[in-house]
This record gives structure tokens, sequence and C-alpha cells, in this order.
């Protein structure tokens, strides 16, 4: 009987498998490769205290003594305790008119500069100055800005005949005086990505608009807005994000005064925490502080859905 014997150089389906997934393989080593240094970073850095802070929040530990089991007990606290609901408040007011005014004026500024205007590498970089600035020492500038009888805020507003408030220590106006100086903080930022995805767009979709009669509101509101939806939808997420966790321009600015209108819950968790050494509790108002963002964060990754416009 006659057996069929391979040629010498033919392979098997086994072998081809084989060698087939060498490649593969070889590629997904070289990305865990690039992925590794963030991988670790964020399992020190994130993760970690993450679960340290999940372990801390059922003990009761003031830094110096052993801890002991507390349970639940510092996540029963949180309900009668008015300082925790007022720093809550707080930081929502903040986040909630912070957020808007900083994207209004990001979005401004990026069709200001998308128009054409001259040097516009110069103007960009300019803007963008603020949002790379130490949030101290801008902090420091706008003290200064804000000092009652000299500043420049008043003294510009004495031009016009209005006299200006005592900002940092009016129960009114502190947390607004925040505001703003946040918002000249932040806006480069979103300035940046806007105008990218300005730029991105294409020219053809504002010729057909204005073929079809739409004036520059229309056009903005058909064209230009759909498109920029997904940079609109990052810069969202990653302020309100930010603004969720303000802590170090209240801190030198007002040190949450007056009373307690500028007290925002980070910085109430720093006080906790590291003034009157309640660990426990502290890690227990992180981590309401960790489900807040959570949700607001799922909450508008549902809604993108239905409001983000992707141009596949």
């Amino acid at each position: 009987m006659a057996v069929d014997t391979l040629p010498a150089t033919a392979t098997t389906p086994r072998q081809d498998q084989r060698a087939a997934k060498k490649p593969k393989n070889k590629e997904a080593l070289t990305a865990w490769l690039f992925i590794l240094p963030s991988l670790i970073g964020f399992l020190i850095f994130t993760a970690g205290p993450v679960v340290a802070a999940g372990v801390i929040s059922l003990l009761n530990w003031n830094l110096f003594s052993s801890p002991t089991w507390a349970g639940l007990k510092n996540f029963a606290r949180l309900g009668p305790d008015p300082t925790f609901w007022s720093a809550l408040g707080n930081t929502a007011y903040f986040t909630f008119v912070s957020v808007p005014l900083t994207i209004v004026v990001s979005l401004a500024l990026a069709l200001l500069l998308n128009e054409g205007v001259r040097r516009i590498a110069v103007f960009r970089s300019l803007l963008l100055l603020p949002y790379a600035t130490i949030t101290v020492a801008v902090a420091f500038v706008w003290i200064w800005l804000y000092i009652p009888h000299d500043g420049l805020v008043n003294a510009a507003l004495g031009l016009v005949g209005i006299d200006g408030p005592q900002w940092l220590i009016s129960d009114n106006w502190a947390m607004p005086a925040l505001i703003a100086m946040s918002v000249w903080k932040s806006f480069g930022f979103g300035m940046v990505v806007f105008l990218a995805g300005l730029q991105a767009i294409p020219q053809q979709l504002y010729e057909a608009a204005k073929v079809d009669g739409s004036n520059a509101l229309q056009t903005f509101r058909s064209v230009t807005l759909p498109m920029l939806s997904p940079a609109l939808f990052f810069v969202v997420v990653t302020s309100i994000i930010g603004s969720f966790q303000v802590f170090d321009q209240a801190l030198i600015m007002t040190n949450g005064g007056p009373g307690s209108r500028t007290t925002t819950l980070v910085m109430y968790i720093y006080r906790t925490g590291f003034e009157n050494y309640d660990q426990g509790y502290a890690a227990a108002q992180s981590l309401v502080l960790f489900g807040f963002i959570v949700v607001i964060t799922a909450a508008q990754f549902l809604l993108q859905r239905r409001l983000v416009h992707y141009d596949n």
C-alpha cells in the first residue's frame, strides 16, 4: 500500500497555527510592555489608595495609636454632621457654576481663534499660560487683585461708580470670587481641546450650510455643536471631576471662610484627617466623594449616547 508523504517544505495545520500565533503573541507582549508603567502607576497611586481608604474607613485610627475596628460607624456619622453637608453643598455650588462658565469662556475663545486670528500660535500660548501656572501662585496673585481698597478689581469697578465688596471675607462674594479665579485658571485647557475639535470639522459642512441659507447661529447649532460634541463631552466630564476635588485655591485664598462658606469637601476631608487626626472618618468622607463622582460620571456616559455625535 502506498503511503502519502508531505513534501519537505510542507507544514501541518498545527504548525501554521503556531506560526500565526507568534507575531500576535509578540505584539501583545510589546503592548503590555508599553502599558505596564501606566498600569503600575495606576495600581500604586489610584487603585491602591482607594482600597486603603476602604479599609481605613472601617477603623478608628488617629495615626499615633493602634487602629481599632469601627465597622460602619464612620459612615453613620455622616448623616448628622452639618459641616459635611455644608461642605458638600459648597462643592456642588462651585462645580455647577464654575464648569458652565469655564466651558462658555473656553468655547468662545476657541471660536475666536478659529476664525483666522493673526498670529494664532502666540495668542493660544498666552491664553494657555494661566492653566500651565501653578495654582498656588495664581491664588496669591488673585488675593492681591481682591484687596478691598487697593486691589485692581475694586479699582476697576470704582471707575464705573461701583463700590466693590470685600471679596474674600464676604459671605455672599467669597465663593463667586473663588469661581472667577478658577474659571480664569482653567479655561485654557478647554480652549485648546475645542480649538482642536473645530479645526477637525470638514469645511464642506459649512459650505453646505451656507448654500442652504443658514445664518451664523443656525450653522453653529446644526454643524459646529454636533461635530464638536465629543470634545465638549470630554471637557465637561474632566471639568466636573476636577471641580469636585477643588482644594488648594480655597485653602489659600479663604481658608474655608468666612465661617464655612467656602469650605469644600476635600478641604473638610483634609482637616478631618490631618488636623483632627480622625483617619477613619476622613476615609469614609473620601469614599462618599468618590461615589458622587462615579455616579455623576456614569450619568454623563449614559447621556452621551443621545447627545454626542460621532462622525464615523
